[in-house]
């Protein structure tokens, strides 16, 4: 996906290693687990001298799969309990049946997988899955990306996202001013008065306190923050629309100023190599199955997690103040219960919220608030190509597109032959969208997705695209293109009326949702949350977020437990030292009720 999405202590320190990643102590444990992972959990009870060592985790994607790596290193045996496919929204789905001649099916993707330098959970996890060849595991699979084209329509011209310049490790407020200066200057368009007004704003929220980040642009959308109302056009679609609905799929109307705030900081110091595991963005270089979630589950298979594949979470049995047992339910309307001794939840919040029974909120009541919490459509589509079109870079956001369309040339990152792998053997290519507005009326048909049919749907992006890069003429996108194209499953059409829906939205940070997360232990002493929509450090729905999320319920557990395994390290995003100062002078004026340093432009 293209949003990406952390954050303990000032200098990103882990919480209990060295840069490594892996602690001697932690290298001993993990070996001692691989073996009671593997054994009944009666037998893995004698060899702690503690009961309550089973597991069921609930739901097998980025959380729940990241749960499940860190309960079966510490010697619990864990079942993952998941109702359609491991991977959720991250994994792979072949096209059925468009194999032929030995192929594999044609790869089809929720969406390309987008990598954030600032990712720090996510690649910690995939340098411990084993991949044959590779050294640093499926980390190696992780390719930087070379360029990365933000394409206009009618006649504006395109902007190259430019390699930022290593920072050698200090960062002051002139180089962020010059690196803000530079990368919207790009957009020529926008009036001086205006990049000037964006550049201040957002020196107002870099040198934000914490307190004033949480207690004040929490609450604040990200529209009114940077003064859009009344601006150019461009002005409004760069900083305001681009920046919201093309990062963190939400309308910048609502959209928290602190969620997109510290987003944007993310990707500038990544940029400038601070905090970052790697460059500013990596991709995987193969489908993402191939490359990571199948290594990830054979390898969690190895130490011994238990796979319940088609067995969806119908409710939380509860009995003496705790979680007896889940109820779950197969295609085939069979229902059975399953108990264990702890309980990770890791469901989307759609579907968290349809277990909170009056029974489960009569132990926690709290929460309640995740049925506040707003949900939105960020879907992919892919295009097979029977040639690769010249012209287009790695990755291409058409930023005035209406539904604000990313894409990904895949043969420019896959190390894959595609008329030799996949498919019937004349495509050669495929170009990889995520549609992060459908709500906005398109070009063609003058509805917005949500209204539109399947081909609606593929010829409105196909439109979009082309819309973007006509050039004297000639597109780089000709009909005759088009082999085949395959859209997200998740969306389907109501008979009924012909409206489509999504089983599979995506949480979205508004103003004030943080209030109405989860934290990752409940007042239910062997409950424990996982999910995009926890609270988090990366305080975004992202893997990363996912894949956080999944530790921090690991690490109450253990709490809960009384365990002596190590806990799993947490990384907060980088904050440069050196705003440290201005940050602490900051905190004081916000308890005193007085405005940031630098905030000087009425509202």
């Amino acid at each position: 996906m293209t949003s990406p999405h952390a954050h303990a202590g000032p200098h990103a320190h882990r919480a209990t290693s060295g840069p490594s990643g892996v602690t001697r102590r932690r290298v001993l444990y993990g070996t001692a687990a691989a073996g009671a992972a593997t054994v009944l959990p009666a037998a893995a009870h004698a060899a702690t001298g503690r009961g309550r060592r089973t597991v069921a985790v609930l739901g097998g994607g980025m959380a729940g799969l990241a749960a499940a790596h860190e309960l079966v290193e510490r010697g619990f045996a864990v079942t993952v309990f998941e109702r359609r496919a491991l991977g959720g929204k991250a994994r792979s789905i072949p096209v059925e049946g468009t194999g032929s001649g030995g192929r594999r099916d044609l790869p089809g993707e929720h969406g390309f997988r987008f990598f954030p330098g600032f990712y720090r959970h996510v690649p910690d996890t995939m340098r411990r899955i084993p991949f044959p060849g590779n050294s640093a595991g499926v980390h190696d699979n992780l390719i930087a990306l070379s360029s990365t084209r933000i394409s206009r329509n009618a006649g504006r011209s395109d902007i190259i996202v430019p390699q930022l310049p290593a920072s050698g490790g200090g960062l002051d407020l002139d180089v962020l001013k010059e690196t803000l200066t530079g990368l919207v200057q790009q957009a020529a368009a926008i009036p001086a008065s205006e990049l000037a007004l964006f550049v201040d704003r957002y020196l107002v929220y870099l040198t934000s306190s914490a307190e004033r980040r949480l207690g004040e642009w929490e609450h604040v959308p990200w529209w009114k923050f940077v003064r859009a109302e009344g601006r150019s056009g461009d002005y409004r679609a760069i900083v305001a629309r681009f920046l919201t609905r093309g990062l963190v799929a939400v309308k910048e109307e609502v959209a928290s100023t602190r969620t997109v705030g510290a987003m944007g900081e993310a990707f500038l110091l990544a940029g400038l190599g601070l905090g970052a595991d790697g460059g500013l963005a990596r991709m995987l270089d193969a489908p993402t199955n191939e490359a990571w979630i199948d290594p990830w589950v054979r390898h969690l298979r190895d130490r011994g997690v238990r796979f319940e594949v088609g067995q969806a979470v119908e409710a939380l049995e509860t009995g003496g103040g705790r979680v007896r047992s889940v109820r779950v339910v197969d295609a085939a309307g069979r229902r059975r219960s399953a108990a264990a001794d702890w309980f990770v939840c890791a469901v989307p919040v759609d579907r968290a919220r349809t277990l909170l029974s009056p029974d489960v909120l009569a132990l926690d009541p709290g929460l309640a608030t995740m049925r506040n919490l707003r949900t939105e459509w960020m879907n992919g589509l892919q295009f097979f190509l029977r040639r690769s079109p010249r012209g287009l870079d790695q990755e291409v956001n058409f930023m005035d597109s209406p539904w604000q369309i990313t894409a990904v040339l895949q043969s420019r990152l896959w190390d894959r032959d595609f008329s030799r792998d996949y498919g019937d053997g004349q495509v050669a290519d495929c170009l990889s969208l995520d549609v992060s507005d459908w709500d906005t009326p398109g070009i063609l048909y003058g509805k917005p997705a949500k209204k539109c049919t399947r081909a609606q749907i593929a010829k409105e992006c196909w439109a979009q695209m082309k819309d973007h890069l006509e050039d004297t003429g000639r597109s780089v996108l000709p009909d005759d293109l088009v082999h085949s194209w395959f859209l997200d499953p998740a969306i389907t059409w109501r008979p009924s009326d012909g409206s489509n829906a999504n089983d599979e939205p995506l949480m979205v940070n508004t103003v004030g949702s943080w209030a109405n997360r989860p934290g990752a232990r409940t007042r239910i002493p062997n409950l424990f949350m996982a999910g995009d929509y926890v609270r988090t450090n990366v305080d975004l729905a992202t893997m990363e977020g996912a894949n956080e999320s999944g530790r921090a319920a690991v690490n109450a557990l253990l709490d809960a437990a009384g365990s002596p395994a190590e806990r799993v390290p947490v990384w907060k995003l980088y904050q440069p030292p050196e705003l440290d100062g201005l940050k602490r002078l900051d905190a004081q004026r916000y308890r005193s009720g007085l405005p940031n340093l630098f905030d000087t432009v009425p509202g």
